[in-house]
């Protein structure tokens, strides 16, 4: 399965190797009816008051993801650009302006500081978009992405950008696009153990940071330099029919998929966010829908950090 059961989304990634960040769009050229949910403390967005129930615009028409902290929401205008373009938008009458969201993670300690995403990045990523763009692992937004770092970044080891599909019944559909950057472990709950996160480098075992918290071995308060550096960003694609407040609350399923498989996940030093996006009108349960969006993300989560490069192989191919 890819993009091409959704009928009018594209996935495009602009790639730096050399400093270890990137640029992850989705394009919806349609238009979709999204919903956001923001559950960690540390997030760093754009545009999210556009999928709230409350707001006037029925639709939004990319997600962008990126690395470089703040600096790198530059990059959403090249997104709007392209769109814009296009003719996509939402016509105001004298003039169509695209509707995105975006997010960002905390990638500068593990890549250059210097280099971040910038508009013509976005522009670019777009240029490279289509429905059958399925590359996991260090790519795009996922590029510089690190996870288990509850003591530091010479503890962690890479992350990255997964994907996992869904179907609910026999035919709607159900994407996941994930950037882990998480300050926590992750943890395969199927196969009940860690699978990513903070090493010890002598030993080779896993630290397990939410047993070094519960023994107090962290510290108290809150630590500078792990503020603001972690985040797991999730986008969820669906052809089922949703209102906003529907995406709104499937966006709020969506993190539970995040805590399944991220140990500890929503902390004061993450940023997770979550973005659902309606692309059709099919019906099912809604219950169903939430369970495959919870499953679908762990999913993701997953094969992100399976596909992602050790730091000492991370080299650019």
């Amino acid at each position: 399965m890819d993009w091409s059961v959704f009928e009018g989304v594209k996935v495009g990634h602009l790639t730096d190797y050399e400093n270890k960040t990137g640029v992850t769009t989705i394009l919806f050229e349609n238009g979709a009816t999204a919903g956001v949910e923001v559950r960690g403390s540390a997030s760093g967005t754009f545009g999210t008051d556009t999928a709230s129930p409350l707001h006037l615009v029925p639709k939004i028409h990319a997600v962008v993801f990126t690395g470089g902290s703040s600096f790198g929401l530059e990059s959403v205008f090249g997104v709007m650009q392209w769109l814009e373009e296009k003719g996509i938008g939402f016509d105001t009458q004298v003039a169509k302006v695209p509707i995105v969201v975006g997010a960002v993670i905390f990638d500068l300690r593990f890549g250059s500081p210097k280099v971040r995403p910038k508009k013509e990045w976005g522009y670019n990523a777009c240029q490279r978009a289509s429905n059958s763009e399925m590359r996991q692992g260090n790519v795009g937004a996922g590029t510089g992405a690190t996870v288990g770092k509850v003591k530091g970044i010479k503890f962690a080891m890479t992350g990255g950008l997964g994907i996992a599909f869904q179907t609910i019944g026999t035919n709607v559909h159900l994407a996941a696009i994930a950037v882990v950057n998480a300050w926590g472990d992750v943890f395969d709950w199927q196969e009940g153990k860690i699978v990513a996160g903070a090493i010890d480098p002598e030993t080779g075992n896993w630290l397990d940071a939410e047993s070094l918290l519960l023994k107090g071995e962290i510290g108290y308060g809150f630590s500078p330099m792990l503020v603001g550096e972690n985040t797991t960003l999730v986008c969820v694609i669906t052809d089922a029919g949703l209102t906003k407040l529907q995406a709104t609350k499937v966006a709020q399923w969506a993190q539970n998929g995040l805590a399944l498989v991220i140990r500890p996940s929503h902390t004061m030093y993450d940023g997770d966010f979550s973005v659902v996006a309606s692309v059709g009108n099919k019906r099912c349960d809604f219950h169903a829908l939430c369970v495959a969006t919870q499953k679908a993300v762990a999913k993701a989560i997953l094969n992100a950090v399976k596909d992602s490069k050790p730091v000492i192989e991370f080299v650019q191919i």
